[in-house]
C-alpha cells in the first residue's frame, strides 16, 4: 500500500533544537593547527549561529511539501519518496537516489528541468517521471529496525517500488551511495532498467601491482590525492562501517555535534542552508544511527556479486571527487557505454554543477 505524506514538524522539536543550540558548550582548541586535529571552532561556531538566527527549517520542508511525497513498507522497512509525474508523453521513469550525510533536498532543483524541459528553454530533451525516494535509514524513512540494510537490499527495494508504481521501463541515477547502490538495480531488474547514470565509480585497486604500474602518470598522481584524503579526511567511512553506535550516541543527543558531523564532510563548497537542511532531517527523525549504520552493513554484507553488472551505465564525474580510474571501473561494470570528466563541480552536483548534470542525465537516457 501506497499512502500520501506531508513533512509536518511539531513546533516543539524545533525550539528544542533552538534550546539545545542556545546551551551548547564549545570544544577547546588549540591555536595555529588549523583543520590537522580536524574542523576548528570557527566555522561551526559561525554555522551554529546562522542556524539560530537566520535558517528557518519552515521553509525547506514547505519546499518539500510542494511536491507530492508518498510512504509505503517494503520488506518490512517503512520507505520515503517523492514522486513527480512529467506532463510529457514520452517520459521516462527514473528513480534518483541520494548519499549521506544528505537526504532528497540533493534533488529539488532538478525536479523542474527533469520533468519539464520545454520550460526550461530544451523542446527535444528527454523528460522525465521521477520518484526520490529516502534511503532506509535515512531521514523519513528511518529508522531501521534490523540488521542488513546495505545496497543490495536496497536495490532489491527500488526495484519492488518501481513495480509497485507499475513502471515496466525505467532508468536510475545516484549520488555517493546512490552511485553504488543503483547498478546493483540493474543487476537485480535487468528486464525493466533500461540504463544507470552515476556520478561516482567507487572501484578500488584489485592489489595486482600490474595493474597499479599500468596506470597514467595523470591516473597515479589522482589516486595517490585520494588515498592521502581518505586517511586524513575520510575518516568517518572506517568508523561507520565498524563502531556507528558509539559516534551515534553523540549525535543523537547534540545538534552541534550533528551539524559538525555534516560539516566536516561536505564544508564550504555548499551553501549553510544545504548543510543545516540535511543535518536537521537527519536530528528531527533521529537517523544518526541508523544511517551511519548503512556503512556497517555494507562493510558486512552477507552477500557479495562475484560478477560485473551489464546494465549500460553512464559516468560523470565532477572535479575534486572520488577518483575516476576507467581500468578500475571496468573490472567492475561490463557496459560502460558513457564516460565525461569535468574540472567543475564536487561530490555535491547537483549542488556545485547542477546544469552540467542535468544535461548529461537527459543525453545518456536519450540513448
Amino acid at each position: 500500500m501506497i499512502t500520501p505524506y506531508t513533512i509536518a514538524i511539531p513546533q516543539e522539536d524545533l525550539d528544542e533544537v533552538q534550546s539545545r543550540l542556545a546551551r551548547v558548550r564549545w570544544a577547546n582548541e588549540l591555536p595555529g593547527v588549523g583543520t590537522d586535529y580536524g574542523e576548528p571552532l570557527a566555522p561551526i561556531k559561525r554555522i551554529v549561529t546562522y542556524c539560530r538566527e537566520g535558517y528557518d527549517w519552515r521553509v525547506w520542508e514547505a519546499k518539500l511539501n510542494a511536491y507530492p511525497q508518498f510512504m509505503t513498507t517494503i520488506d518490512g522497512q517503512t520507505i520515503h519518496f517523492l514522486h513527480i509525474r512529467s506532463k510529457v508523453e514520452n517520459a521516462l521513469p527514473l528513480i534518483l537516489t541520494h548519499g549521506w550525510p544528505t537526504s532528497v533536498i540533493d534533488y529539488l532543483d532538478l525536479i523542474g528541468p527533469l520533468t519539464d524541459p520545454h520550460s526550461y528553454g530544451d523542446k527535444k530533451a528527454q523528460a522525465f517521471h521521477l520518484v526520490i525516494p529516502s534511503l532506509p535509514g535515512f531521514g523519513f524513512s528511518g529508522p531501521t529496525h534490523e540488521t542488513g540494510w546495505n545496497q543490495y537490499r536496497t536495490a532489491r527495494a527500488w526495484a519492488e517500488l518501481m513495480q509497485r508504481l507499475e513502471y515496466n521501463r525505467y532508468g536510475a541515477h545516484g549520488n555517493d551511495w546512490g552511485s553504488v547502490l543503483s547498478p546493483e538495480i540493474g543487476r537485480f531488474d535487468p528486464e525493466h532498467v533500461v540504463g544507470v547514470h552515476v556520478t561516482q565509480i567507487f572501484s578500488e585497486p584489485s592489489g595486482d601491482l600490474a595493474e597499479m604500474e599500468a596506470l597514467s602518470s595523470q591516473e597515479k598522481e589522482l589516486w595517490q590525492n585520494f588515498h592521502w584524503w581518505r586517511h586524513h579526511r575520510g575518516l568517518y567511512h572506517p568508523l561507520q562501517s565498524n563502531i556507528p553506535q558509539t559516534l551515534a550516541h553523540a549525535l543523537a543527543d547534540s545538534p552541534v555535534g550533528q551539524l559538525a558531523w555534516h560539516y566536516q564532510l561536505i564544508g564550504d563548497v555548499v551553501s549553510d542552508d544545504y548543510i543545516i537542511s540535511n543535518a536537521m532531517i537527519y536530528w528531527l527523525t533521529n537517523t544518526a544511527a541508523s544511517s551511519a549504520r548503512f556503512y556497517y552493513e555494507a562493510a558486512h554484507p552477507t552477500m557479495t556479486p562475484t560478477s560485473p553488472t551489464t546494465v549500460p551505465l553512464g559516468l560523470s564525474h565532477f572535479g575534486n571527487d572520488h577518483p575516476a580510474i576507467r581500468s578500475f571501473a571496468s573490472r567492475d561494470h561490463a557496459n560502460i557505454v558513457s564516460w565525461k570528466v569535468y574540472e567543475q563541480g564536487n561530490h555535491f552536483a547537483t549542488q556545485a554543477a547542477p546544469e552540467l548534470l542535468i544535461n548529461d542525465i537527459r543525453s545518456f537516457f536519450q540513448q
